[in-house]
């Protein structure tokens, strides 16, 4: 069956710096109409530095949405046009202050696919050089080093909720299992 939704009509709702909604009627497999609330971001980029003691290494920084302080790895949001492994670059540099020999496509994830198209590429940074900083003006966090050990135990106990995060440390226990 083909569940595909013909787009009728489109009203721009928001235009900010970061997301734009928009309102959108649908006709769907059934001929009836519905409405779709889209958020369109230009995706983003996360990386996992593993370090020569493969320990890996994570920020640590307070996230507005929950309220909370959340354990990550370092991540940030791609420009217009720009291409995703630049964005690693800039972002592991910024975020950690580390450079990398190696930076290696792991996966691609729809954080939320039911509102919105962002896309995150993760990436995997080895090599590391370490650095100073160089963070965004009202970007403030901590740079924490942990083993892969601690980063599932984190994973189980809730401590790591960023799924973007947990997919990547996942996604390396898998390769060095098999």
């Amino acid at each position: 069956m083909d569940y595909n939704e013909k787009t009728i009509e489109v009203k721009k709702i928001f235009d900010g710096k970061i997301i734009k909604l928009e309102l959108q009627t649908v006709e769907l497999c059934n001929n009836k109409k519905a409405e779709r609330e889209i958020i369109r971001h230009n995706g983003g980029v996360a990386i996992l530095p593993v370090t020569q003691n493969n320990e890996i290494i994570l920020v640590r920084q307070f996230r507005k949405p929950y309220d909370e302080e959340l354990l990550e790895i370092p991540a940030g949001k791609l420009e217009k046009g720009e291409m995703p492994e630049i964005c690693a670059e800039r972002e592991l540099k910024e975020e950690t202050g580390c450079s990398a020999d190696k930076i290696s496509f792991m996966t691609v994830m729809y954080p939320s696919p039911g509102y919105t198209d962002e896309k995150i590429y993760i990436y995997k940074a080895e090599g590391l050089c370490e650095g100073s900083l160089s963070l965004d003006e009202d970007e403030f966090l901590d740079v924490e080093k942990y083993t892969l050990i601690e980063a599932v135990q984190m994973i189980k106990t809730g401590i790591i909720k960023d799924a973007k995060s947990i997919i990547a440390i996942l996604f390396l226990v898998a390769e060095i299992n098999s």
